[in-house]
Parts: C-alpha cells; structure tokens; sequence
C-alpha cells in the first residue's frame, strides 16, 4: 500500500539546509527527465479563469513522480488558497505507486529553497536585510529558507492588505526570526539587500527605480505570461537568472521585455544547473544588481518528494 505523506511529516523531514542541499544535489548531477510543464486554461461559469498545471519528472530506472496544481486567484477573496496541489511519486523501475504527498507543502518548500540556493550564489555574502513582498502561502517558508543561507538581521514583510503582512511578521517573530511589517513599499526596497516577491499580481510592484547596486531580487509569484512583479528597469539593469530557461521565459516578468526587446535570451546568463555545476560563479561583483526568476520546476518537485521519501518510508 502506497504511503501518504500529509503537512506536519513533510515539514520535519523538509527541513532547510537538508533541502537546499538536495536540491543543490539534483540540480548538479542528476539525470533527470522533466518535459515542459503544460498550462492549461479553466473558464468557470462565472467568467473568471483559472488553471491547471501539470508537471511530470522522472530518472529512468529510479523514480517516478507528478504534481497536479490548481491556481485559482479568486479564492482570495473568498479567503481561500489560491493555489492546491497534489503530488503522486511512482517506483521508476516497477512503475508501483510509492506515496502521494501534500502537494500545497511541497511545493512551497521546493520554491522556497530553490530560491535560497539562488541566493546563495547571487545575494552579496553581506545581505543583512531582507524584503518579502507578498503575504500568501509562501511568504513565511521564503523568509525562513532565505535565512538559511544569509545571516539576516533584519526581516521586512509588504502586503496589499495591511493586516495580513503584520500577521505574517508576527509569525515569523514567533519563529524566531527578527521581522516587522511595513506600509513604505519604495522605502523598503530602496533599504533592503534581498527582495523575495510572492504575489499574483498582473502588473509591475518592484520598481527598478529603487533598487540600489548590490540589490538580489527574487521574483517567484508571477509564473504567466500575463502575470508581473518588477517592471523593464529592474530586469534592464540586472544580471538575469532563471531555474529553467524552459519555463521562465514564459512568465511575465522576462516574456514581456523578451517580446519588447527590453532584453535578449542572451542576457540570462545561467540557470540553477549552471551556477551549481559551476558553470557560471554567480555574484562576482558586490556592486551587481541580480535577479532571479522562478517559474518552478518539476526536478525541484522530485528531488524534494524523493528526500520525505527517503527518510519517512525507506529511511
């Protein structure tokens, strides 16, 4: 009988520096197969659009995995996730169904620690002072994991509603973590040494305006073409990297000034295979701008749904 692995066992066996190193792991040597990850459009009866994504990974002869997810942005205000997702893990030889997992956890774990070992190579060694611009399901897995990687002194968190952002400073508070809410979206950024952005927003909020030299930005939310955080300067004035040219390019944070001619696919400069081949060093200079883009991928699905594995049914 296959296992189930729900919210409480993946976060312990999920822990961040275990993670991040796995994922440093796969990205630098498994030989993983990931087809592009299909996005299909949902027409409600109501008029609105929601979407179902699908994203398939396997290592021939080993394992065998696939997240469904769901995105409907108008759950929010019905006070519900926007994002659900389930994830099923095959045997990659016998072809048996081993665990389904907490799709919704997973993902917000993978993304979280994806984006912290992006950070790793591009946010100065010095970066004191982080900026988490959004208050949803990943607001407080990104502080948490980003701090796994820099010593923060300082945690801000921005949010459209006010209320929520100091719920989510209170708990990473809680959790040990130095953090405080903010109102001063512009004082913030122009302040902070890593910026994490984790909305659905359809337009600019970052504005590359603020961003001094030096700055990490961290875009994660906007995964559509249709969907952005930063605006033309911010990504004009980087040095651009992505988790998966594949993917990335398809968010609208890169395909909109890939369309206007803003930038060229030349101007990303390496994916997270690359820099942790070392392909490409990373950071090389403290007065860079960098950003990182993060559409996800289905290795990052595996390689975390293969470690809970590890250690709560073979281990």
């Amino acid at each position: 009988m296959s296992a189930m692995i729900e919210h409480e066992a993946l976060e312990q066996a999920l822990d961040w520096p275990a993670l991040i190193e796995q994922l440093r792991g796969w990205f630098c040597a498994a030989a993983v197969e990931q087809p592009d990850r299909q996005v299909l459009s949902i027409r409600q009866p109501d008029g609105s659009e929601g979407s179902l994504l699908i994203m398939p990974a396997w290592v021939p002869g080993d394992t065998i995995g696939v997240k469904v997810v769901t995105f409907f942005p108008q759950n929010a205000a019905r006070g519900m996730a926007t994002i659900n997702a389930g994830y099923l893990l095959f045997n990659g030889d016998t072809g048996q169904m081993e665990a389904a997992l907490d799709g919704d956890t997973l993902t917000a774990r993978r993304t979280a620690a994806s984006s912290a070992l992006a950070a790793d190579y591009l946010a100065r060694r010095d970066a004191s002072r982080l900026l988490v611009v959004g208050t949803g399901q990943l607001a407080i897995s990104v502080a948490q994991a980003h701090c796994a990687v820099r010593d923060y002194k300082s945690i801000t968190v921005w949010g459209r509603n006010a209320a929520k952002a100091a719920g989510v400073a209170k708990a990473l508070t809680e959790s040990g973590l130095a953090a405080a809410p903010t109102e001063d979206l512009q004082g913030a950024c122009e302040t902070s040494d890593v910026i994490s952005t984790v909305t659905a927003s359809t337009q600019p909020i970052v504005q590359g305006a603020w961003l001094r030299p030096g700055t990490h930005l961290d875009l994660i939310g906007a995964f559509k073409g249709d969907m952005r955080e930063s605006d033309d300067q911010a990504i004009a004035q980087a040095q651009i990297f992505v988790d998966r040219r594949s993917g990335a390019r398809l968010a609208g944070d890169l395909a909109q000034p890939l369309a206007a001619g803003v930038i060229a696919d030349r101007d990303i400069l390496a994916d997270l295979t690359e820099l942790c081949r070392g392909d490409h060093p990373g950071r090389q200079d403290d007065q860079a701008r960098t950003v990182f883009k993060s559409a996800g991928t289905a290795l990052q699905d595996l390689a975390a749904a293969s470690l809970a594995s590890d250690q709560l049914i073979s281990g």
